[in-house]
């Protein structure tokens, strides 16, 4: 495994985002006591691993669905 080098402030990011997005984020936090950016970490830890399993199932769906187009087109052509 290849290890990181850690700089300082080589770990921050900066998103922009819509008002209404950041209101929805600044109320979370105070619902739940955190900061805002704690929430976005939150909300990142969470969704990566989503949209991984998303882009996962998606590749597998096409795949499945260009060998079952194979078939279907191979059947036709052996009742011709």
């Amino acid at each position: 495994m290849e290890t990181i080098k850690k700089l300082r402030g080589d770990h921050c990011l900066n998103v922009h985002v819509s008002y209404e997005l950041k209101e929805k984020l600044r109320t979370l936090a105070e619902k739940y006591d955190r900061t805002t950016a704690d929430i976005v970490r939150a909300l990142l830890k969470i969704g990566i691993p989503m949209m991984e399993g998303i882009s996962q199932a998606e590749e597998i769906m096409i795949r499945e669905y260009i060998q079952l187009f194979r078939r279907m087109r191979h059947m036709r052509k052996l009742k011709d």
